[in-house]
């Protein structure tokens, strides 16, 4: 059965594929502000192919504009809201702390209040693994209290949690929250290490790394990505809180290593 679908931060890196697959099937409608954070046309590029499918949608708007934002779930009437749009990063959120709580908090209130508005029966939250921080507990499960963040970043996504957690009770809206675990693939946003690394390592530039390299992510293909967002869409839940990782971490230098291999 066809749906109708809003995602925003729709024109991004993983807003982009989730709307290569969903597009076909049910009707998206995409909000995204194309903003500076990196270079617009990249996101313009991302969607380029979809301007004239008759199932897409696209709304340059600010998700922290509440009346517009209001205005629009009122009026699309969606089934389900993918919430993909935020500030990203730990590092420049450090930088700018107030654009990122301001975005990353106030954005997502905007669309909890429009989707209760509207009366929208699902809402899926794109969350970050950083809300764990420092935390010792390794493996990082769902139910940490997660009190060692390290970034205004980390905490803005913690906020969001907590937000959707109050509404899920005190609404009737079934809500996600999914942590991603340090995303890769196609249409990475060029800030992003594996992105940086295999820019340098083809242009044989030196590379700078933070720390002596055994640091370890959990790196997560954009398409396992994406089969977890669709499932959270396919099986809503009152609240749930879904960590998505691959479970097996990788050291940064065996990860430049094998960007290394690839280039060559």
């Amino acid at each position: 059965m066809q749906k109708k679908i809003v995602v925003t931060g729709g024109a991004g890196f993983i807003g982009s594929h989730l709307t290569d697959v969903l597009v076909n099937e049910h009707e998206i409608h995409i909000i995204d502000d194309f903003n500076n954070f990196y270079n617009p046309a990249i996101k313009e590029q991302n969607i380029a192919t979809h301007h004239t499918h008759p199932n897409f949608h696209l709304y340059r708007y600010d998700i922290t504009n509440s009346k517009d934002i209001k205005n629009l779930i009122m009026d699309v009437k969606p089934d389900a809201i993918v919430h993909l749009a935020a500030r990203a990063g730990v590092r420049p959120s450090i930088q700018q702390p107030e654009l990122y709580a301001h975005t990353n908090i106030m954005g997502t209130l905007a669309l909890l209040e429009a989707a209760k508005a509207a009366k929208t029966p699902q809402f899926i939250f794109g969350s970050s693994s950083s809300v764990y921080g420092n935390s010792p507990h390794i493996p990082f499960t769902e139910d940490d209290h997660c009190e060692h963040m390290i970034s205004p970043y980390a905490v803005t996504k913690r906020s969001g949690e907590l937000l959707c957690k109050l509404y899920a009770e005190q609404e009737d809206i079934a809500i996600t929250c999914l942590r991603f675990f340090t995303v890769y693939g196609p249409r990475q946003r060029p800030d992003l290490a594996i992105h940086a690394f295999m820019k340098k390592i083809a242009h044989n530039e030196p590379i700078v790394m933070y720390g002596d390299g055994t640091t370890a992510r959990d790196y997560t293909y954009i398409d396992d990505i994406i089969k977890g967002i669709i499932a959270a869409l396919q099986k809503p839940q009152q609240f749930a809180i879904i960590n998505l990782g691959n479970e097996h971490p990788i050291q940064l230098t065996a990860m430049i290593a094998e960007i290394e291999k690839s280039t060559q």
